[in-house]
């Protein structure tokens, strides 16, 4: 690949990550919940599975799915662990999380919930937001998670497209 054909890819890659910290700066205000400090890490996770998902929109849809499976099983893990945790104390859930991600890999036997890694993904950041922001509530971390998780991956989608564009027009 000739230097005139690499450098603009770069500086095109660090536009789309300043536009998401712009984009977070301006939606933070506005997400549940309040008062909180934005969620772009969320955009970054997301926009790095479109590109583990083949950086199709087929592999976009597919990690948005995962993504809200994981949430999903992340409530189902912590549901769990609280109602086993007055019988079972320290084991309770570690138990919950060996159930439920025993039962998530059944998903991966299906086409559209088979993103197994971006499911652990979602789930992981749904803990993190749970774990992190102390007024957060299922329903808040979920509906915020999600709409983060749709700007990564429309950034993913704007990345291929853009880079796609950009290449076919360039010669060596």
């Amino acid at each position: 690949m000739s230097l005139k054909k690499f450098v603009l890819i770069p500086v095109l890659i660090g536009v789309l990550a300043f536009a998401i910290q712009v984009v977070d700066q301006l939606l933070a205000p506005s997400m549940p919940p309040e008062s909180n400090v934005g969620f772009s890490w969320i955009c970054f996770q997301s926009w790095a599975v479109y590109f583990f998902a083949g950086g199709t929109v087929k592999g976009g849809i597919k990690s948005f799915i995962a993504y809200a499976v994981g949430i999903g099983a992340s409530i189902l893990i912590m549901l769990m662990g609280g109602s086993l945790a007055a019988s079972l104390g320290f084991c309770a859930v570690p138990l919950a999380v060996g159930v439920i991600a025993c039962a998530v890999i059944f998903f991966e036997r299906n086409e559209w919930t088979s993103l197994i890694p971006a499911l652990f993904i979602g789930a992981g950041a749904f803990f993190a937001f749970m774990n992190y922001v102390p007024e957060a509530t299922f329903a808040k971390a979920a509906f915020t998670e999600i709409i983060y998780c749709m700007i990564g991956l429309v950034f993913g989608y704007v990345t291929v497209t853009l880079r796609s564009i950009y290449e076919s027009k360039v010669k060596e």
